[in-house]
């Protein structure tokens, strides 16, 4: 195949600009660099999104998320064992997340994460078949999210892992 020069400059003045395009578009859009606390920058938004939302302190309290074969546990605990004042913050939120996810209003998680959160979706589809219980600890509460559906389960796992991802340094997964 034999090209013209000016075929070979088309090729390469077009090669260079949808190099430069992808380039621009890669840092615009790729992953947001870490803010001066070591947090991207969506993980910064959903904070400042979940302190509309959250009565307490993220800054003093860590989200736990458990998977489970049946679904998993969420604990939301004090850093302090003895912060009576964040444990009742975080329970009394808790009792009414445990309520509104029993009737299929996850708003709360898609007003902090997005309404495209994975996972999502399926568990206000699914609603009816997660029972979610909810129970006090010394240093907070927990929701343990329980069903017999293999999509569920793997819902509900991923909905966890987007809210570690989302959370940073404010989750952790496991006890």
């Amino acid at each position: 195949m034999k090209y013209s020069k000016r075929r070979l400059l088309t090729v390469g003045i077009t090669a260079a600009s949808v190099g430069a395009a992808l380039g621009a578009v890669l840092l615009i859009g790729g992953p947001q660099q870490d803010g001066d606390n070591g947090q991207t920058g969506r993980q910064e938004a959903v904070a400042e999104r979940g302190r509309t939302v959250m009565p307490f302190d993220l800054e003093a309290t860590t989200h736990r998320f458990t998977p489970a074969e049946t679904g998993g546990v969420q604990d939301v605990v004090a850093d302090q064992p003895d912060d009576a004042k964040q444990a009742s913050l975080i329970r009394t939120h808790l009792q009414e997340e445990a309520k509104a996810f029993g009737r299929g209003d996850f708003g709360d998680p898609a007003q902090i994460h997005g309404d495209g959160m994975p996972g999502l979706a399926e568990l206000e589809d699914g609603y009816e078949r997660i029972e979610v219980r909810y129970r006090e600890r010394p240093d907070g509460a927990s929701l343990t999210y329980t069903t017999a559906e293999p999509a569920l389960v793997d819902a509900l796992h991923d909905w966890f892992e987007a809210q570690l991802s989302d959370h940073g340094d404010h989750a952790e997964t496991g006890h």
